[in-house]
């Protein structure tokens, strides 16, 4: 039932989605509008973002066009908010509202409530039964159209609508990739702390569209999305033996990927879906293989009598990170892919553990453990430029945005023995809640969503 239910969702997504880019050149000129994504404690930017109309009343099975309009408009309001970069107006301020995306704004009542920006935006439907949903952003001091698209698509699809229509504002006003079209895969969490349940489990980044994808008879670990696939790959225990599987999102079948005499664990994707990299253990040590998904032919990577494990290889995957206690305390090493050339890269006191190289390469996370608190960190690949972006009892399990700019990880409350998932921005300062049904653990940030 869960599977099937899955299914119909993601090969729903976007029968048809066309971009009409609607910005003369002139306007383009005149744009001065931009948000600093790198500042700490920015002041968000004011925008305006009125409700979509409806160019006709039309009725679908998923609403009302007038109803889709406003909930599009809602939907890239939170986006927008929660990037801590944009502070959408209340609508209740409003002097006038748009009577369509095609008419020009008037600029005077907009500047009247202080806003910076104003996004315009209407909803249609074809004779074909696709829903349009177009939108312009204007900037309101210099009254200059910033940018425009026009999205066609299933009226039920209208919340992935939203989302990319976020990520167009985002990337037109900080220059940075947006990342609110994107899917979150995870391990919810139920029961008792001795008797724990525990189910594979996916949604979109905000919280919504959430199924269960395992029926949570069988002990699920560590997810990681495919970079360029509908695959994920995830540590079972299934009759008591602990093996590393191969989720097909589309299909939903699931293949054990080798069968391992010892214990498999913290399996990655490479950068081209082609390879994963995982921790064998053996006789009580465990080293770092890599596995060629179209041979499944296995290489050994490492080989010491320390404990190496949670390899993650850089972007471009000439590299791979790692920790490792082969130092005598558990640090971050990073290698060539080929396994040679091991140097240690942390020295800022205390231990580190899941180390993830951002889709950008500038930085890796990872865990910071000392001072009887865990905490979310970076740094730069060659260990230079640690900053550590979160205080709390216990926060584990970075995972990147596909833009590299936010990490999402999972915090547990000492006070309730809660779980639940947590974003921050690179700046430290914008820490969100990330909403889901049951305790929650083990994140993976998917890449963006294919057009």
């Amino acid at each position: 039932m869960v599977m099937s239910t899955f299914q119909r969702w993601s090969s729903a997504v976007f029968l048809a989605l066309a971009f009409l880019a609607i910005l003369s050149p002139a306007n383009r000129a005149w744009a001065v509008l931009q948000v600093d994504v790198s500042r700490g404690n920015v002041e968000p930017l004011p925008i305006a973002i009125p409700d979509f109309i409806p160019v006709r009343p039309v009725q679908t099975k998923d609403g009302s066009l007038e109803a889709i309009g406003g909930q599009i408009a809602s939907v890239v309001s939170a986006d927008l908010l929660r990037s801590g970069l944009f502070r959408p107006l209340d609508r209740s301020a409003f002097i006038s509202q748009p009577q369509s995306a095609d008419i020009r704004p008037r600029f005077a009542n907009w500047r009247a409530i202080a806003s910076q920006a104003l996004v315009t935006g209407q909803v249609d439907m074809r004779s074909d039964g696709l829903m349009v949903a177009e939108f312009r952003l204007w900037d309101v001091l210099s009254e200059a159209q910033l940018t425009g698209l026009r999205y066609t698509a299933q009226p039920g699809d209208w919340r992935r609508i939203a989302h990319k229509i976020a990520d167009s504002i985002y990337e037109r006003l900080t220059g940075e990739d947006g990342y609110f079209d994107s899917r979150v895969v995870y391990i919810a969490e139920s029961g008792s702390r001795i008797n724990r349940r525990k189910r594979l489990a996916i949604m979109d980044q905000d919280g919504h569209n959430h199924l269960f994808l395992t029926n949570g008879d069988d002990l699920v670990l560590t997810p990681r999305f495919s970079p360029n696939r509908q695959e994920i790959t995830y540590l079972a225990y299934y009759n008591d033996k602990p093996r590393v599987y191969l989720y097909n999102l589309d299909t939903g079948k699931h293949e054990v990927l080798g069968d391992f005499p010892n214990m498999t664990f913290a399996p990655r994707f490479s950068p081209d879906g082609d390879r994963v990299i995982m921790s064998l253990a053996e006789n009580g040590n465990s080293d770092i293989y890599e596995m060629d998904l179209r041979t499944r032919r296995v290489r050994r990577l490492t080989s010491h009598p320390g404990i190496d494990t949670s390899p993650s290889y850089s972007p471009d995957g000439r590299h791979v990170v790692f920790n490792s206690n082969r130092g005598g305390s558990q640090q971050l090493y990073v290698m060539r892919a080929d396994g040679s050339n091991v140097e240690r890269i942390s020295f800022g006191g205390g231990r580190y553990a899941t180390p993830v190289w951002s889709p950008r390469g500038d930085l890796i996370a990872f865990t910071k453990i000392g001072d009887s608190k865990f905490r979310i960190g970076v740094m730069k690949p060659d260990g230079s430029g640690e900053r550590v972006l979160t205080d709390s009892y216990q926060d584990e399990g970075p995972t990147w945005s596909p833009n590299g700019r936010v990490l999402m990880f999972f915090r547990l409350s000492p006070e309730s023995g809660q779980t639940t998932l947590r974003s921050v921005d690179l700046t430290g300062y914008n820490e969100r809640l990330v909403p889901t049904p049951l305790d929650a653990s083990d994140p993976a940030w998917s890449p963006i969503l294919e057009k």
